[in-house]
């Protein structure tokens, strides 16, 4: 199963309108030289995810690209991160930046935004999946993820669903509790997931098999697909 479950929609295509790109660049953002980031001791002291990015780097590149520095840094965050546990993913944080925005344009969707601890300003919580035009996924966690006892409903600035985020739950920000609407946890465990679907995403097939685990519908990659080739095209022009 797929992590998302909102922002999917008909339609088909297999490659970027502007440049005919089938899959994007490997964005990698300039790391800090903090250890490497180990899951098992982020509660315990070790490096957060945020501990591994550049501030410089963060803030011309939030600038270069206009994404929300505090998203960014999220993303930049667990693609680093990945690739101290992943070594062969090779997720680019433009990746990650583009399911932001087309999940939750970085958080900011139903007027929100990602506040300096990470968490979104408000819940965010998308349409019943219950099969009028998204999947249909009965509830799974009681309510207890996504508020909705009858149907689950995909969660937070990376669109999870609950059955996803019980079996994928990342700790990013070292307070012991992973945290669906924080941007730093959801961006971590969509890594991880997007790691695991995909296997190297350094590769066409890598990639789109993981932005299809992710969300099946081929007009979500195509949208993916084009702002993650913006993001890395700004940031390189930035």
């Amino acid at each position: 199963m797929g992590l998302a479950g909102c922002a999917g929609s008909d339609g088909g295509g297999s490659s970027d309108a502007t440049t005919g790109e089938t899959h994007p660049p490997v964005a990698e953002a300039t790391r800090t030289d903090v250890a490497a980031f180990d899951p098992d001791t982020v509660s315990d002291g070790g490096p957060l995810t945020t501990d591994l990015v550049d501030p410089a780097w963060l803030d011309a590149t939030a600038t270069a690209t206009g994404i929300p520095r505090r998203a960014l840094e999220g993303y930049a965050g667990a693609a680093l991160a990945v690739a101290d546990t992943d070594a062969g993913c090779h997720l680019g944080w433009n990746t990650l930046a583009a399911i932001g925005w087309v999940e939750s344009h970085h958080g900011t969707i139903f007027d929100g935004e990602i506040g300096p601890d990470g968490r979104t300003t408000a819940p965010i919580f998308g349409v019943q999946l219950n099969g009028g035009g998204f999947q249909e996924i009965p509830d799974t966690d009681g309510g207890a993820v996504d508020g909705d006892t009858e149907w689950d409903r995909a969660v937070g600035p990376m669109q999870i669903v609950p059955a996803t985020w019980a079996a994928w739950a990342a700790e990013a920000n070292g307070d012991g509790v992973p945290d669906i609407h924080s941007i730093d946890d959801a961006s971590l465990t969509a890594a991880d997931y997007l790691c695991y679907t995909g296997g190297d995403l350094s590769t066409e097939a890598g990639w789109r098999d993981a932005i299809a685990g992710y969300n099946e519908s081929p007009a979500y990659l195509d949208e993916v697909l084009d702002y993650a080739i913006r993001y890395a095209q700004a940031a390189d022009q930035g």
